[in-house]
């Protein structure tokens, strides 16, 4: 029987409770400006491996969330499960259909050594007061170095500080882009930004930020927020239904659905990537 959609995301219990709770804890504790601002460093040359989106995506196979209080199955499966709910919602938008397959790949860094607490989950912004929808808020901060440094410890006081440092942003100016939100999306989209992909600003959008859920979802952190952000967050929600919703025991045929996802591969990011 399939879950209602009020049973998804239930952070107060389930068989997988603890386990959770153990993933954000560590994650809220030790996720800090500093060390988002190490990782960057260590992971964002992309000479860390070469290799093609299929190959990533069948590493996957070996990588069960442990941030997920809805799935016990490996990543690999819910990579599809979300292409395909896509592919049947919007049959013309092809690209969609792709950044469903791709969303998640960022998590291979688990398999390289980083602790999944520095990479799965929902993603917050680092050096800032964390906001009410955070999940675990109240429970999982009091260890965290930076909320006693009076820098990082506002609503966005941090983002004018970084905001000359970061890449990614195109002014000094606070917005999302702005933000270090640490973990695999964040990987990824620099990943993508990389290697070129040849898709539309709302995939990088929705590869960027639907982990982002105190902002898409729980309606926190708009003092971040441009223009831009805010006309993108219909993307994101209406990619977060299918990363969602379409998460349920039932796996899909994997090898019967191979040669369309290969046919999006090759022309949209084809070839050996830089990782």
């Amino acid at each position: 029987m399939a879950k209602s959609k009020d049973s998804f995301r239930n952070y107060a219990s389930g068989p997988l409770l603890d386990r959770v709770f153990t993933t954000y804890k560590l994650m809220h504790t030790h996720q800090t400006v500093d060390f988002v601002n190490r990782k960057r460093i260590q992971f964002g040359s992309f000479s860390y491996k070469k290799m093609t989106i299929m190959e990533a995506v069948d590493m996957l196979d070996d990588l069960v969330d442990e941030s997920d209080p809805d799935v016990d199955f490996p990543n690999s499966f819910h990579a599809f499960q979300t292409a395909e709910g896509i592919r049947k919602a919007h049959p013309d938008k092809d690209w969609f259909h792709l950044v469903g397959l791709l969303h998640d790949l960022g998590k291979i860094l688990a398999l390289w050594g980083e602790p999944q607490w520095a990479v799965v989950g929902d993603t917050f912004p680092v050096g800032c007061r964390p906001q009410a929808s955070v999940v675990f808020r109240d429970s999982t901060f009091q260890d965290n170095p930076d909320l006693r440094d009076p820098r990082y410890s506002s609503s966005q006081a941090h983002l004018l500080i970084i905001a000359a440092q970061n890449s990614a942003c195109t002014s000094p100016t606070a917005d999302l882009r702005t933000s270090l939100c640490p973990g695999a999306t964040m990987y990824l989209y620099q990943m993508m930004k990389f290697n070129k992909f040849s898709l539309p600003s709302e995939a990088f959008y929705m590869i960027r930020f639907h982990s982002f859920y105190p902002w898409h979802t729980g309606g926190d952190y708009r003092q971040l927020c441009s223009q831009q952000d805010l006309d993108m967050l219909p993307w994101v929600q209406e990619f977060n239904k299918f990363d969602l919703y379409t998460k349920c025991p039932d796996l899909p045929d994997v090898e019967s659905l191979r040669p369309y996802y290969q046919g999006l591969i090759d022309k949209y990011c084809p070839g050996i990537l830089s990782w």
